[in-house]
């Protein structure tokens, strides 16, 4: 079994959690498996539906108006037998009935059983599950595998994390044998990725090829859902943005293209299409802020945007298996810039960080922005021997009247501190 951080939160619900629990994410990131063992974890008295499995049960729950007609009609309907005070109901593929959601307040106030939902956030209406009135659902988001994660499933050790994480606290090197070691565990993330059948699949049988395949397969199901879930005008385009965003990120300002799309689009015709990609959990949108202080939501230009995927290992999928290869044996071959940055942005949008890039004709040009301690966190992601040079960040942190006092760099070598830039090697990342 995977380790995964949302175990611990799930458990911590089902011991102590008094109101409904919503666990969303982008399809395939782990969401049934994880609450599946948690329940079996604490030999809970559960009741696991599929709505999409079994959907003569939406109308099951479409006509349940009380916590006793649902508890008649689905003994009926599955033989379950229920126990008051101990059941826990797990419906999974929720958004397959929108009716649940506006029922839950009602059947959390009744206080027989508990209630766990599941569900993907493509087809999930997002304004519905927000209207849920405060107090009666929790949510607990969850993404591919972060990085601790993955070394986690490598057999990496707290103690090792541990002591890592002291250097990146302290901001001292880390010894020159362990550093080498987690930049080969990093590469392999960036070929692997964080979808859990992929990491599986890796560490049972080293079969690069069979994870290819099954990161294939997850973004055939990406496309499909579009189509399945959006209005007719816009599936075409939803999968074109989606498709090209593999080739804007080997540009040399990442930053996402209209008329690559189609020749005099404007980015007003856009934002749709990106926040429903994004809230579907497999893109990340960064916008511009236009000025470099708190807070950034302030200064958010919309029309300046760069898009990467949710998870890095679908990325060098698209670029194909020959890239992987090269990841593998660290081949300088291309410029892996994108691919870096990509990686980061996944891990700090797992962290819950909601991340901007600033640009400046006069000044240049930050890869992201982000507000840590209360104050703006300008960070740089090189993939190349050039690390030091980065001409935009020193213009920014030159600039008194920003009031930005440390940037970081990530990159390939280890830890060095100079003036208020100190430089950490790209796994790193993992502790921001």
């Amino acid at each position: 079994m995977l380790k995964r951080k949302a175990s611990e939160k799930i458990i911590k619900w089902i011991k102590y959690g008094k109101n409904a629990l919503l666990v969303s994410g982008a399809r395939q990131v782990g969401k049934t498996f994880i609450i599946r063992e948690c329940l079996k974890s604490l030999n809970c008295n559960y009741l696991e539906i599929n709505l999409i499995e079994k959907p003569f049960l939406v109308n099951v729950f479409a006509e349940s108006n009380s916590v006793t007609d649902l508890e008649l009609n689905l003994s009926l309907a599955v033989g379950y037998v229920f126990k008051k005070n101990e059941s826990i109901i797990f419906i999974d593929e929720v958004q397959q009935c929108k009716d649940i959601l506006t029922k839950i307040k009602f059947w959390v106030d009744e206080g027989s059983y508990k209630y766990i939902l599941s569900g993907s956030l493509l087809g999930i209406e997002l304004n519905d599950l927000r209207s849920v009135p405060v107090g009666y659902l929790d949510e607990i988001q969850m993404f591919p595998l972060d990085f601790q994660e993955f070394l986690w499933a490598s057999d990496i050790t707290d103690k090792s994390i541990s002591y890592l994480n002291d250097c990146f606290m302290d901001e001292k090197p880390v010894s020159d044998t362990v550093h080498s070691v987690m930049l080969r565990h990093f590469r392999k993330y960036l070929i692997i990725g964080g979808m859990p059948a992929a990491v599986y699949e890796y560490f049972n049988t080293n079969n690069i090829s069979e994870v290819y395949n099954i990161q294939e397969n997850v973004i055939f199901q990406y496309k499909r859902d579009f189509t399945k879930y959006e209005m007719e005008s816009k599936k075409l385009i939803l999968k074109n943005i989606y498709d090209l965003i593999p080739s804007q990120l080997l540009k040399q300002n990442r930053r996402f293209i209209y008329a690559d799309l189609k020749k005099g689009l404007k980015a007003e015709r856009m934002e749709d299409s990106f926040l429903w990609l994004d809230n579907a959990g497999v893109i990340i949108s960064v916008y511009n802020s236009t000025e470099p202080k708190i807070p950034l939501l302030l200064n958010k230009k919309s029309s300046l945007i760069k898009l990467y995927y949710s998870d890095i290992g679908l990325l060098t999928c698209m670029y194909g298996k020959n890239l992987k290869l090269d990841l593998l044996l660290d081949t300088k071959k291309i410029n892996y810039g994108g691919v870096y940055e990509n990686a980061v942005a996944q891990e700090l949008y797992a962290h819950g960080y909601k991340l901007y890039f600033y640009n400046s004709h006069k000044l240049g040009e930050i890869d992201f922005l982000l507000e840590n301690m209360g104050k703006v966190l300008p960070l740089e992601i090189k993939s190349g021997k050039n690390y030091t040079f980065h001409s935009a960040l020193n213009n920014l942190l030159n600039i008194k009247d920003f009031e930005i006092d440390k940037a970081i760099v990530f990159n390939n070598y280890n830890v060095t501190v100079k003036d208020k830039t100190v430089y950490f090697p790209v796994y790193m990342c993992m502790f921001l």
